[in-house]
């Protein structure tokens, strides 16, 4: 079933959506949970909750894409709970790994100031990411934005784990350099 069809089973309150959602993207919608929360329980969890989500956001909202509006509503969610789960300190999953990899890019963000400009900030992200080369973009976002492992990056980018890993490492010197230049205090 095409995504149009989906979205008017949400807008018509027909539970079918969440079977058809389910069926379509249950699996992409897992794989995200999963490289942030690294435990299955936590995964599919996540995922229903993201159903859930998604039943109550659609109406009112419409998404254009529903793969990448239902991708978000999983990526936060997911991210949320494994807050909740590891208050105390980050270990063990590609979301922890991949964050501990932008360390010296990014800024804490504990000011009041740093989560006003969080919005130009990720503003400044896309453009500079709309500069990079399709595959650096794609090895950037395939790591940071959906946490996938370096292997699996390296696979579907066509390129061996030490390329993607070095490709990496510039790019976010890149990224460091360019948000300097546009004003960020990192």
């Amino acid at each position: 079933m095409d995504d149009e069809k989906i979205v008017a089973l949400y807008w018509e309150r027909d539970e079918a959506a969440i079977y058809e959602t389910d069926r379509k993207y249950g699996r992409y919608l897992s794989k995200i949970a999963h490289n942030v929360l690294n435990d299955l329980e936590d995964s599919r969890e996540s995922v229903n909750d993201t159903y859930y989500a998604a039943w109550n956001s659609i109406p009112p909202h419409r998404p254009s894409v529903l793969t990448t509006y239902l991708g978000k509503l999983t990526r936060r969610i997911s991210i949320d709970m494994l807050r909740k789960r590891t208050r105390e300190k980050r270990g063990g999953t590609e979301y922890a790994l991949s964050l501990t990899e932008l360390e010296g890019t990014l800024s804490a963000g504990n000011t009041t100031e740093d989560a006003m400009d969080e919005k130009l900030l990720g503003e400044a992200i896309s453009a500079f990411l709309r500069t990079l080369p399709p595959a650096a973009r794609n090895t950037f976002i395939g790591r940071y934005y959906f946490m996938d492992p370096l292997a699996e990056v390296a696979r579907y980018c066509g390129m061996s784990e030490s390329k993607a890993k070095s490709m990496l490492f510039r790019t976010r010197n890149k990224l460091r350099e360019y948000l300097l230049r546009e004003g960020f205090a990192l």
